[in-house]
This record gives structure tokens, sequence and C-alpha cells, in this order.
């Protein structure tokens, strides 16, 4: 069982879309589980028409919150001093109040705290979703609960589970829709990659962008290529990107031309492969330059 990692250096590249159309093709000839492991903003399963279709599966506990017992509390004000995400608020002679959505469960306020009046505790902070596409094959991710963090963690989680279902269903490949960006969430979606795919946008900010992706990935010493997105928007930015892959060792999987019907096909809450033949025969040759990199 291998994994495949799709990111982008910055949101609005297409890197969603392009999972969903690389995963239903790739579903053709090799058994497969695709992870949404952007748990901050997950869109994979509208791209492969699941909306409405994901269940909750489990809550996840990844994150930790100060837990303050009043009854203990001194009023010293130590752990507003100490707190560095302005979670706490505190008045001279009273009890400290603390915002929940502020604290990080950093602890420094607990270790500060000369009575023992807090401690951490473990919290639920997203809820793990699956859902079985109409393409043969099966996508896990999971959805950050209101106003809590510890994505990082999340996408950890989720490709824990992700790795016990492919192992239960015997499957090749697991496909991974990574975070927009370096972040946390990036970095876990990354690590233990065998193959990363890089969506490249054809403007100064998404090139630049994602070249600072590549650079994490780089960390991990995981192979990577790059598919150049709407490429004729700016043919210009494009011949600068090929040049740079160039010189830079890093194959270029594909071109993927401007087309209105990838937007169309978002409405219509299918991947742009089973929406159009055109586009289908478009991702044939760059499915076979994706599994060629990855090997069997």
């Amino acid at each position: 069982m291998k994994t495949l990692t799709i990111l982008s250096g910055k949101g609005g590249t297409g890197k969603t879309t392009i999972t969903a159309s690389l995963a239903v093709m790739i579903a053709k000839e090799k058994k497969i589980v695709a992870v949404d492991a952007d748990v901050d903003a997950p869109n994979l399963a509208i791209s492969l028409g699941l909306k409405n279709k994901l269940k909750e599966v489990e809550k996840i506990k990844a994150a930790h919150k100060s837990s303050f017992s009043e009854e203990k509390c001194l009023a010293c004000g130590k752990c507003a001093e100490i707190c560095a995400f302005n979670a706490i608020s505190w008045k001279p002679g009273e009890k400290p109040v603390f915002n929940r959505f502020l604290c990080e469960g950093c602890g420094a306020c607990a270790l500060a705290c000369p009575a023992g009046a807090i401690k951490l505790v473990e919290i639920e902070n997203a809820s793990a979703v699956r859902g079985e596409t109409d393409y043969g094959f099966k996508m896990v991710g999971a959805q950050l609960e209101m106003g809590e963090s510890g994505s990082g963690k999340v996408v950890d989680e989720v490709k824990q589970a992700a790795r016990e279902l492919a192992e239960e269903e015997n499957t090749e490949l697991v496909i991974v829709d990574a975070a927009a960006g370096i972040g946390c969430p990036v970095i876990a979606a990354v690590r233990e990659s065998d193959f990363v795919v890089g969506i490249a946008e054809t403007t100064p900010s998404g090139f630049s962008d994602l070249k600072r992706a590549l650079q994490v990935v780089e960390q991990f010493g995981i192979p990577y290529g790059i598919i150049i997105n709407q490429w004729d928007l700016n043919p210009e930015k494009t011949e600068e990107i090929e040049i740079f892959a160039k010189e830079s060792g890093i194959p270029v999987l594909g071109k993927i031309p401007y087309d209105k019907d990838f937007v169309k096909s978002l409405v219509e809450l299918k991947p742009a492969v089973e929406f159009s033949t055109k586009i289908e025969k478009l991702f044939e040759p760059i499915v076979e330059s994706v599994l060629g990199e990855i090997g069997d």
C-alpha cells in the first residue's frame, strides 16, 4: 500500500478538483481510498458528489483545553500573566475568567498555578466522517468543530483511519488531498507519503507559494512532481515554471488548460472526468505519469 498526496502552495489552484479526477481515474486501475486532509475547510466530498452522503463515524479527541477549579483558585493571577494567547482575563482580588475559544491548550497556565487549580483535559475537537463514492472507492475525512484548533493532529487521526480502512480492504493506494499552504495540516498530510503532486497555478503568488510548499516536501525526502493548472491563461508564467522544473529535476506530470467544464462539473457535483469526455482524455496521460512515478 502506497500513499499519494496532492498539495498546493495556496488556495484556489484547483487542487481538490484535480484530486477528485485523479482519484476517479486511478480507481479504474487500482483499489484506492481517498482522504480529505483539509480538515479546516474540507471540500473533496463536494467534488466527489458526497456532499450529503457522508456519515459521522466518531468524535476525534486531538486537542486539549484548560480546565479551571474555582474552589482551589487563590486569585493570584499568575495564570493570566503567563498566557500568551490572552485566553485568561483577571482583575486583582477576583478569580480569573477563561475564554475556551482563545485557549490553545499549551499548558503554561497549569504549570504556573501554585494551587493546582488548572489542569489540561482532552476535548472533542473534530468529527470523523466516511462515505462511499459512486466510483468504486471510499473517502474518509474530518471536520473541525466550530472555533476549535489542532487541525494537524486531526489530520494524523484521519490518516490513521484511512490506513486502517485501506488494510481492511486490501487497498493499493491512499490518495490524500492536503490543505493549502505550509502549516501543520500540510506537514501532517505530507508525512509518510510515497509521492507528492504539487499543483502549480500560473500566477506569481501561486508559483512562489508552491515552491515554499515543495520545500516542505523536500524536508521529508519525498519524491514529487508538479501539474500545471490553467497553463494557457499565462503562457509566460507556464514557461517560467517549466524552466524551473527542468533546472530542478522536477517532473512535469501534465498541463491542464482552462476549461469552463471544470466549473460546470462542480455545479453538478461531479468529478470533471465524469462530466466531460474531453477532460477524461486530458487526464489519461497525467494519470499514467503519476502512476509511473509511484511505481508498483
